[in-house]
């Protein structure tokens, strides 16, 4: 009896727990509350229930002895009460009802009216049309665990985070199913799991609401509450005290689902990956940035960091000569092996030894200056240390307004980072970040996707920041169907026809003015003109007819862009698709872009894509535009 008590089935791909004997469900991995689990054997139905709805086991247990009396003394019209006082008359096996009361039970009516229509019971589940779901994949591939971002709702239904990511998990399935088929049928494929990450109940568990509410006006009361719950959040962070707070339970809480998700699944050999939305991302991008890699790992990035610039270090010297109008002394940098790193070490006596004279010493001195002071706040804030451990007692490793916060370590190395309608860029810029090192990656994790839709009104891009002098667009997310939106194409084509009528009309203008403005010429000269009046056409129509390529806007991609480590060297910035609807006004949907990710199929099979392809497996089909 004992061991009955204690018998547990784990469900829903191990993130409940049954207890049979109490018949509860109890959630694993979150804080939820305890539902109630039935063994059904007798259901019920009204004309708009849509399903049938089991009796509670002890009124089952009633319906069944009556039912067993009828049948073997073959005694129908039998009457029963429910614990609601509603009756139910067993008429013959095949026929049973509920009759609802009219009115409710008083000292006047003693007992329920058979009126009203009458519900539909039935014994066990044979012919109840009911989908029984097989079940997820029980082999677990790899694990994500997603942070929100600001308030307790995550989306415009106002739900939580655990039912935003049961969303997304349930689109992972579908994805997997559409995509990976072959993986799957070859059993190399099971599935991702995906756990979320609650940090706001800790935040305002702290007592900080009680405070808050002694402040708050009483007018207004309504959005008043929505604000202290949900964009104050955003100050919280910026605060040492509360920043403080949100880094301790995010880092806790994904050490603790990591350690309970490998006590429960000990044969999970694959990878992590982290996810976060709105703040959530900056959250785990500041986390993430102060992860201390092991010494070998810091080695070996710096001999690589080192191989880079020894190879393609010195032309990189060359360069800063040339711009610097001192390119008569390559040579000399060249002969010492000078490259970037070792220039920056340089001092003037370096130079002097070196037989540099002073003007353009002075001028190198200064341009090297001038560069560390631009690299010095992204470098310290890449790379921050603890204020006490500076030698120089000044708080360094805080530029200009980032919060000061002892940031945890993580007790696994994340696999990849994806950041959906994510405000990084915008938080770095404000913290005085003007640029990102293009040689700079995350110490322990070396992949990072910035994920938004082109409405978000949070979202910003990081590209922009490793490569300012360019201009170009962030990556096309493909359809999950493998194509463009019809009406993206729609528009791209007919951008496309309205530059080539431009450019053929203003061509047509330009011979009609030549043919006018041209002087007559001999008859005996007309061939040779007519040639050179040919040539000049085509020459001058090759400026115009150029520019019949699709403009910047309407490429996919730019191929051959440089953007840094911090993807180890792919792109970062991935914009998704509008829907036709949302073309219509972007800012009516402008709301619903930064809440849409949750639920976007093209969203969830980028992220599938790029976890799997880790473990070099692809997709069924490649959509067109991906990389």
């Amino acid at each position: 009896g004992k061991d009955q008590e204690d018998v547990v089935v784990p469900t829903s791909g191990g993130r409940y727990d049954v207890h049979l004997r109490a018949r509860q469900r109890v959630a694993v991995y979150w804080e939820e509350e305890v539902s109630e689990v039935r063994r059904c054997t007798w259901f019920y139905k009204g004309d708009k229930d849509n399903k049938f709805i089991p009796y509670s086991e002890s009124f089952s247990e009633e319906l069944e002895e009556a039912y067993m009396i009828a049948v073997t003394l073959d005694e129908w019209k039998k009457k029963l009460e429910s614990p609601n006082r509603e009756v139910i008359i067993l008429h013959n096996p095949k026929l049973m009802v509920h009759y609802h009361p009219v009115a409710s039970s008083d000292d006047w009516v003693s007992t329920p009216t058979e009126q009203g229509r009458p519900r539909t019971v039935k014994r066990g589940v044979e012919n109840i049309a009911v989908e029984i779901p097989s079940g997820e994949p029980l082999q677990i591939d790899h694990l994500v665990f997603v942070v929100h971002g600001i308030g307790p709702a995550c989306d415009i239904r106002f739900r939580s985070i655990v039912q935003c990511v049961n969303d997304f998990r349930n689109v992972s399935l579908s994805m997997l199913q559409a995509h990976f088929k072959k993986a799957q049928e070859q059993q190399q494929v099971g599935r991702v799991e995906f756990l979320p990450v609650n940090w706001h109940s800790s935040l305002h568990s702290t007592g900080v609401d009680v405070d808050l509410e002694r402040i708050t006006l009483p007018s207004i009361n309504r959005l008043r509450h929505f604000i202290n719950d949900t964009i104050l959040d955003v100050f919280f962070y910026n605060s040492s005290t509360y920043c403080q707070t949100i880094v301790d339970t995010v880092a806790s809480e994904m050490n603790r689902l990591h350690q309970l998700f490998l006590q429960r699944n000990p044969q999970f050999k694959g990878g992590v990956s982290i996810a976060g939305h709105s703040l959530g991302s900056l959250i785990l991008f500041d986390l993430l940035t102060n992860q201390k890699a092991d010494p070998e790992e810091d080695e070996h990035r710096a001999q690589g960091s080192g191989t880079a610039s020894s190879t393609g270090g010195i032309e990189e010297v060359k360069e800063i000569l040339k711009k610097l109008e001192l390119s008569e002394y390559c040579d000399v940098f060249e002969k010492e092996k000078m490259d970037r790193q070792a220039l920056s070490l340089c001092t003037e006596t370096n130079l002097k030894e070196m037989g540099i004279p002073l003007g353009p010493r002075m001028k190198i001195l200064h341009y090297l200056s001038s560069k560390t002071e631009m690299k010095v706040t992204a470098k310290l804030w890449l790379h921050p240390q603890s204020p006490h451990n500076t030698s120089t007692g000044t708080n360094l490793s805080v530029p200009l307004s980032q919060v000061s916060a002892n940031y945890p370590q993580l007790n696994y190395k994340p696999t990849i980072f994806f950041a959906f309608g994510s405000p990084i860029g915008m938080f770095l810029t404000v913290r005085g970040v003007k640029r990102i090192d293009p040689n700079y990656s995350l110490p322990t994790c070396k992949g990072f996707f910035n994920i938004f839709h082109p409405f978000d009104p949070v979202a910003y891009r990081i590209e922009p920041m490793i490569v300012p002098d360019l201009e170009f667009e962030p990556m096309l997310l493909p359809h999950h169907k493998g194509r463009k939106r019809m009406h993206l194409e729609l528009k791209e084509g007919l951008t496309r026809m309205s530059v080539d009528l431009k450019n053929n009309l203003l061509g047509s203008l330009r011979v009609a003015w030549q043919s006018f403005t041209r002087a007559p010429v001999p008859a005996l000269e007309a061939a040779s003109t007519e040639a050179e009046a040919e040539a000049e056409a085509g020459t001058e129509k090759q400026p115009d007819t150029k520019p019949e390529e699709p403009p910047a806007a309407v490429k996919e991609e730019t191929p051959l862009i440089n953007v840094g480590r911090l993807n180890g060297g792919n792109r970062i910035d991935y914009v998704l698709q509008e829907k036709p609807i949302e073309s219509f006004n972007e800012y009516l949907f402008a709301l619903q872009g930064h809440l849409c990710y949750w639920e976007s199929e093209d969203t969830v099979l980028l992220v599938l894509k790029e976890i799997y392809q880790t473990q070099g497996i692809t997709l069924d089909q490649p959509l067109p535009g991906s990389q």
